[in-house]
């Protein structure tokens, strides 16, 4: 029984265990709605130009070797955004030593 349970969890997709971010494009929107898309969806991914940030509200979410800072982007009206809530490589963290 315990053999058929772990074949089912394998096999299930892994959006079905973790929340896959939002994505979207930071030219798009001004910089009040990439804050408020943030907050609604908890866990979003502003793509910037051809890499992004990840963002998880609130901001104890951070996976992993990653850690909490501000970042800023460039909005739809050309303005640049100050963004809290990132989440970004920590060169000090353990996890991120091979």
């Amino acid at each position: 029984m315990r053999t058929v349970i772990f074949m089912v969890a394998l096999s299930l997709p892994l959006p079905a265990f973790a929340a896959s971010a939002v994505e979207v494009k930071a030219g798009d929107h001004s910089c009040s709605e990439l804050a408020q898309i943030i907050r609604q969806n908890k866990k979003v991914f502003v793509r910037v130009d051809l890499g992004g940030r990840s963002f998880r509200y609130p901001p104890a979410q951070c996976d992993m070797g990653d850690k909490r800072s501000t970042t800023s982007v460039g909005d739809a009206e050309g303005r640049t955004c100050v963004l809290d809530y990132a989440c970004v490589f920590d060169p000090a963290s353990p996890y991120n030593f091979p």
